[in-house]
């Protein structure tokens, strides 16, 4: 952990994003791959069943966004303390990511007995999607606990600055993931057809085989934060801390749930298809939005640290160059969706009618993912610096206040191209508020940072100046 530490408090900081950052942006690049695998395979049973992973998608975030919440308040509060040299108060942060992830998921097992038929009626009375969507999301539900368990070892490795093995974590599961689906989906070499349910078991195997690997990682100490689970002792200030910022991240992620459901609802009253689509381009954006989250996994233990040892040009280097490598991402992102529109939904063994829709759809939406990108990176500098409540607000903003009824709106009065372009208008309105914020909040947090705590390469604090 010395050298880790070193390096965010000394490293040049367009190397250091890029050291930090490669690993997250490839383990997640790879984790929107086997997101997407589910839906091309799936696509090959009927477009009901492809119907059915879109309707069911909306809980799917709802589970992502309790285990990123949970992370993103270890990660956050766990950097701060690193960087101020508090090792103990960082130990007994990771150990009560633990606890509180093994409470959450009993929650979710418990609810997996009767949320996904209530939520899937409110949709479709087609009982073969009904029958797939339920089978899809109780096996996701009550298999959780591996993906919130990798999540907190994820964030722990992360706040020390080990990135790699976070990449690691990730990619076993998503390559298993990726393996399996073809032979449980179809029934391949000596096992059964299990169509959709298939997809699902798929996806908790390499779910619980990356939880195993990270538990070995964070429990066999190369991190430097030897933890000891027998003799954890709970303590309410720390679990608050967690909580102040890890409730926010976790509420924005919901809100996604919430507008994917509500946009669903919209769509369901012009067809099956036009619901099919939108799942199409959920998957799809993640191609180029996961690695936008990849970078900011990156800044977050940088923008935090640094904080933590009072350096205002780090932090302020770090948020540049952040937003600059976001605004790259999303532009390839954007050439791609506006000139292989056609290309990207014939993965999905789309029909003329899909395409008729979907075409149109992929290139006005990408229109804004340059602000969008942008958006994202100064939320996540807003969850470093403890302030996840100022980013939950922009979040309810964009997708809440603005999407959501722009959407309804425009789609009565130009019909279903209103749909998509309310996402572009969206994001440009969630850019401006987010500029707001960031000035309200250099001005409260980083304009009278004064003195630097200098760090030698044995990583032990020297002096405060």
């Amino acid at each position: 952990m010395k050298e880790n530490m070193y390096k965010l408090g000394n490293m040049d900081i367009k190397k250091l994003i890029i050291k930090m950052a490669l690993p997250a942006m490839l383990s997640m690049f790879v984790q929107a791959l086997y997101n997407i695998v589910d839906s091309i395979f799936v696509a090959k049973i009927s477009v009901q069943a492809l119907t059915a992973l879109s309707i069911a998608f909306p809980i799917q975030l709802i589970i992502v966004s309790i285990f990123v919440g949970l992370g993103v308040g270890i990660n956050s509060f766990m950097s701060r303390k690193l960087g101020s040299g508090n090792k103990d108060v960082a130990r007994n942060t990771a150990e009560h990511g633990f606890a509180i992830g093994i409470v959450l998921w009993i929650i979710l097992a418990i609810c997996s007995t009767f949320v996904p038929k209530m939520f899937t009626k409110m949709f479709t009375d087609d009982p073969v999607v009904i029958k797939y969507a339920v089978q899809y999301t109780s096996i996701i539900m009550l298999f959780s606990f591996g993906s919130i368990i990798s999540e907190v070892c994820m964030n722990i490795l992360r706040s020390t600055g080990d990135m790699l093995s976070s990449m690691r974590i990730q990619l076993l599961g998503a390559i298993t993931n990726i393996i399996l689906d073809p032979i449980l989906i179809f029934g391949l070499l000596f096992f059964p057809k299990l169509s959709v349910q298939g997809a699902a078991i798929a996806t908790v195997i390499g779910q619980i085989l990356a939880m195993i690997y990270a538990l070995k990682l964070v429990l066999r100490n190369n991190n430097g934060l030897k933890l000891n689970l027998k003799k954890f002792h709970y303590s309410s200030n720390i679990t608050g801390e967690i909580f102040k910022v890890g409730v926010p991240a976790m509420f924005m992620q919901l809100l996604g749930s919430v507008m994917v459901s509500g946009i669903n609802l919209i769509l369901a009253g012009f067809s099956g298809t036009a619901v099919a689509v939108f799942g199409i381009y959920y998957k799809l954006q993640s191609f180029i939005y996961m690695p936008v989250f990849g970078l900011t996994q990156g800044i977050m233990p940088i923008v935090g640290y640094n904080y933590g040892a009072k350096n205002k040009q780090r932090v302020l280097e770090a948020v540049k160059y952040g937003c600059i490598f976001a605004c790259a991402i999303m532009l390839f992102g954007t050439s791609l969706f506006v000139i292989f529109p056609g290309q990207l939904l014939m993965l999905f063994s789309s029909t003329s009618q899909m395409n008729a829709i979907g075409i149109k759809c992929l290139r006005i939406i990408s229109i804004g993912f340059v602000f969008s990108g942008i958006a994202i990176v100064l939320s996540t500098v807003f969850q470093a610096f403890g302030k996840a409540k100022v980013s939950l607000i922009i979040s309810f903003a964009r997708q809440i206040i603005i999407l959501l009824p722009l959407t309804f709106i425009l789609s009565k009065l130009i019909g279903l191209t209103g749909v998509w372009i309310a996402f572009p208008i969206s994001e440009a309105a969630s850019l401006i508020i987010s500029g707001y914020f960031a000035i309200k909040v250099y001005r409260e947090k980083i304009r009278d940072l004064e003195g630097e705590i200098q760090v030698d390469s044995n990583c032990d604090l020297v002096e405060e100046v």
